[in-house]
């Protein structure tokens, strides 16, 4: 674990601002890749708010365990088939959010409505398959209707949202549930406005180039997870 300390560090604190924020109802999970790009980090399984380094553990893209024999999560496949697929993510998570889900099971389609949700802009697909990914057939299936996106719903199941790092990664499911939550809100009052693709393209450019919104929420990350340390 020490060559993956601070990597560790970090998904802890990710780990304990998702459950303060009400992300993991008992169910979820995190990973990071390590400096090996074969290799990721894991909270293990029926983790919960008292988590502590350790109980990120070392899998590779294989599925196997290092160095330790931790209970993993039912569905490590999704971690395992997301990173084999996609290079460019560094960070993967899966939980049940509440609002996010809700668009899975609902007429609407959950797009950008608030000005940080322009990250999706190229879509957030919805995989129709609503079993546990819990075997490389399913998880091969998911990431493919996940393709090149950022983030995926499961149908009357939960989300999948990746990141390039492990700050990119908690900044977008962050942003994904609270626009959830304001599109819902706004579809309670009327006609949904959701931004345009002109908007998009400009607002995810300079999201994209200057990481503001991606730092910012790392921040809150960081000061909710201040006492870690001690």
């Amino acid at each position: 674990m020490a060559d993956n300390s601070e990597l560790a560090l970090k998904l802890l604190k990710a780990w304990r601002f998702f459950f303060d924020k009400g992300f993991i109802d008992g169910f979820g999970h995190i990973s990071a890749r390590t400096a090996d790009p074969n290799r990721m980090l894991l909270s293990r399984h029926n983790l919960g708010r008292d988590a502590k380094v350790e109980d990120f553990v070392i899998v590779d893209l294989e599925g196997n365990q290092i160095g330790t024999s931790a209970p993993l999560p039912g569905e490590l496949p999704i971690h395992v088939e997301v990173m084999r697929r996609r290079p460019d993510v560094g960070s993967v998570a899966h939980f049940h959010n509440t609002y996010a889900t809700s668009f899975s099971m609902a007429e609407p389609e959950l797009r950008p409505t608030y000005f940080p949700a322009a990250i999706f802009r190229d879509g957030i697909p919805i995989h129709p398959d609503s079993r546990l990914i819990n075997n490389r057939e399913r998880a091969i299936a998911m990431a493919a209707t996940l393709g090149s996106h950022r983030a995926a719903l499961l149908k009357a199941h939960g989300v999948v949202v990746t990141g390039r790092d492990v700050e990119e990664m908690v900044a977008s499911v962050f942003i994904l549930e609270d626009n959830a939550h304001r599109t819902w809100i706004a579809a309670s009052m009327g006609k949904v406005q959701y931004l345009t693709e002109d908007a998009m393209i400009e607002i995810e450019r300079e999201i994209l180039q200057n990481r503001g919104p991606f730092r910012r929420i790392w921040a809150l990350c960081e000061s909710h997870s201040d006492s870690l340390r001690d």
